[in-house]
């Protein structure tokens, strides 16, 4: 079994609160909208207060070519992962000693947000001193739904390989997507909620997860599910113009989860013996605030069961496949659960589809 051990994070050094977001909006789309004042309540309505972003926000307001964005992605999405994975392989908080970098015997990077062949686990490579035996697991286009999808990924690679130590980094860019000339409501909506963000998560065997850490319980994935809906692939997404990504995304999604997702959770649950009632906490990818109020009901939870979403929302947003990653950190740092308690970790994306772990707390010390 994949036991999570460690997880890194990195953030753009832009800090922008929510205010100041619904200014720039206002600039940016007051000439199509005449109800702008109404739309820019979903800046203060969204229990986001910040969020952080790879350039200064007044970059965003001008026009600027895919060719220079994708650079730029190219650039700080490298900039980014390493520090992350620097600091996930490092964390006193988490480890009982520096994990070596020669060690990782796997790296899944998960992104959506820019293009690159060689894809950037190979300049990640290049940067730091992995192993030239690493095996690369590139993951593209899976969106929000990628961290959640790389944590299951690894989790079967170390049931195959049980001595096996695994990186996931989920690495997204999204203001890099922003188009000033895409004047569209989903436009507008996506400039209320997405952020910029960076994390890396390590898994290990049992072995290795009893010699390195330093966390009284240590959560173990039971399982996985991966399931995607029919016929929904204008749910969410990227349309891709001339100028970039041109972001696709539904009022629906939270109807959706609504009447979609509780019928996953529960078929999810009950093939591993467990039920809802079972469940002591919920690391779910932080969509935005009405997918959180989706979870809470469709799911029947309760607001402390997904503390750890709700504190990353309005820190940073939705930063897209990353984010699951920082709400698994932020649990990780600030609560615990005791051995033999059991949680979920999900997230939702393009397809549209759902990935889902479950994950039982282990004392290893």
């Amino acid at each position: 079994m994949a036991y999570i051990l460690s997880v890194g994070t990195s953030l753009p050094k832009h800090h922008v609160d929510q205010h100041a977001a619904a200014q720039f909006a206002r600039s940016q789309f007051k000439r199509s909208f005449k109800d702008i004042d109404r739309l820019l309540k979903a800046f203060n309505n969204g229990e986001i207060e910040s969020r952080q972003f790879v350039q200064p926000i007044d970059w965003y307001q001008e026009h600027h070519s895919f060719e220079e964005k994708n650079n730029l992605y190219v650039e700080k999405a490298l900039a980014h992962a390493k520090e992350a994975v620097f600091h996930c392989l490092h964390e006193t908080a988490f480890l009982t000693m520096p994990i070596p970098f020669d060690e990782i015997d796997a790296l899944f990077f998960i992104s959506s947000t820019g293009l690159s062949t060689p894809s950037l686990d190979v300049k990640l490579m290049n940067v730091l001193p992995f192993s030239p035996y690493t095996k690369r697991v590139p993951i593209w286009g899976l969106g929000c739904g990628g961290g959640a999808a790389g944590l299951s990924r690894a989790y079967e690679y170390i049931r195959a390989y049980p001595e096996a130590k695994v990186l996931v980094v989920a690495c997204e860019l999204c203001s890099l997507t922003f188009q000033p000339q895409d004047q569209s409501k989903s436009n507008l909506i996506g400039t209320s909620l997405f952020g910029d963000g960076t994390a890396a998560v390590l898994l290990t065997g049992e072995k290795a997860a009893s010699k390195y850490t330093r966390l009284k319980t240590v959560p173990k994935v039971l399982g996985t599910q991966s399931v995607t809906m029919k016929d929904s692939e204008d749910v969410m997404g990227w349309d891709f113009t001339a100028d970039g990504f041109r972001v696709i995304f539904s009022r629906d999604i939270p109807s959706i989860i609504s009447g979609w997702l509780k019928e996953q959770v529960d078929q999810f649950l009950h093939q591993l013996g467990f039920s809802t009632e079972d469940v002591s906490v919920f690391l779910a990818h932080s969509g935005g605030k009405k997918v959180i109020d989706a979870y809470l009901e469709s799911l029947s939870l309760q607001e402390h069961q997904l503390f750890s979403s709700k504190e990353v929302l309005k820190q940073h947003g939705n930063m897209s496949s990353a984010t699951v990653l920082y709400v698994m950190k932020h649990f990780l740092e600030h609560q615990s659960l005791d051995a033999g308690q059991v949680g979920l970790c999900g997230a939702l994306g393009p397809g549209f589809s759902s990935e889902l772990l479950l994950m039982k707390w282990e004392g290893l010390s």
